[in-house]
């Protein structure tokens, strides 16, 4: 009876996690999609668009989650010595993240998107790429901002892994779900 419980409990636990929206290694060697939109959100609104994306393409959805949390205070731009601050104006940062490595054998199209931070994708997004073999894969890239175009974080993102078939994306923050989608058409990924 006992051994019937605790089945039941890991199975109910396997569902529940499946249904979570996010993938891990695992999943991915699961997954039908050949799409994969991974993000870094720090307040919730790359996460948003990510999973819009997500939707449209059918892809699966993977967040970069930081290893130590972005405070307030570390995401003060105003504060010269703010741990956002002291890793952008460090181009060999790299934050640990909790979830890096991933098998990307069967997916052929990856949607990078991130908050503009200095002009750029925030280094805990070159951890990710650091941490994982995108070569042959089109990826593809997409940001929220407040003020600054994706311009600048896509040509450091191409200049500093060249090998990689970055593609220039948009900045869709306070995109709608038809805006998002026909952006997604216009790319012809399907």
């Amino acid at each position: 009876m006992n051994k019937l419980l605790v089945g039941g409990i890991a199975l109910m636990g396997t569902a529940f996690t499946s249904c979570a929206g996010t993938a891990t290694e695992t999943d991915l060697r699961k997954e039908d999609s050949k799409v994969l939109v991974v993000y870094y959100s720090a307040t919730g609104t790359t996460e948003k668009v990510a999973k819009e994306i997500a939707d449209a393409t059918g892809g699966t959805l993977f967040e970069i989650i930081p290893e130590q949390e972005y405070t307030a205070a570390d995401l003060d731009w105003h504060d010269g010595n703010s741990r956002s601050s002291l890793e952008m104006n460090d181009m060999s940062s790299r934050p640990e993240i909790r979830n890096g490595k991933l098998n990307l054998d069967s997916i052929e199209t990856i949607f990078i998107g991130y908050p503009i931070w200095w002009d750029q994708a925030p280094r805990v997004v070159n951890t990710f790429i650091d941490n994982n073999d995108l070569k042959g894969k089109k990826v593809i890239t997409f940001c929220t901002s407040g003020g600054s175009s994706i311009d600048g974080s896509t040509a450091t993102l191409r200049q500093t892994y060249p090998e990689l078939d970055i593609v220039q994306g948009a900045c869709l923050n306070r995109k709608s779900k038809s805006e998002i989608e026909s952006w997604i058409k216009e790319l012809n990924i399907n």
